[in-house]
């Protein structure tokens, strides 16, 4: 009897696109994002296109986006416009995260680089991700946290 494809993943331990571990959808670049931000939705668009379009969550100048979740990780780079799939719950791999944050950590969004997670502070309760590794220049496999 042959073993089922869910099963025989299961067990071979299949890639991150397998059963729940990661949760992905697709969304449009409202600028562009390099793979591996941390984006959410773009509230500088009006109407339903709120819900279309991601941005790089931007804390420039020291900003923790306290009011504005992150959605997720975008897997690839993206022109404005472009398509851009967005891990949303799950395993992601390549994120963007400040070296020395650390395996088992929890991530919040970095308050020096606009996209980028690191070890959550005390001031910033909004969690992104958990560090599945340690980051090495600046990149990290992290389970994203659904924001909602």
């Amino acid at each position: 009897m042959a073993t089922s494809t869910l099963i025989q993943s299961l067990i071979i331990g299949a890639g991150a696109d397998q059963s729940a571990r990661s949760k992905r959808q697709t969304f449009l670049a409202g600028a562009a994002i390099a793979a591996g931000d941390f984006v959410s939705l773009d509230t500088t668009k009006t109407g339903a296109d709120r819900a279309l379009y991601v941005a790089v969550v931007d804390t420039s100048g020291g900003a923790v986006a306290t009011g504005v979740p992150t959605i997720g990780v975008a897997m690839a780079a993206a022109a404005a416009g472009a398509k851009v799939v967005v891990t949303v719950a799950g395993y992601a791999e390549g994120a963007n995260v400040a070296t020395g944050s650390t395996a088992n950590l929890a991530l919040s969004l970095d308050t020096t680089t606009s996209g980028r997670a690191a070890i959550a502070a005390a001031a910033n309760i909004n969690i992104a991700a958990v560090a599945l590794e340690d980051a090495v220049a600046n990149k990290a496999d992290v389970w994203v946290m659904p924001s909602i």
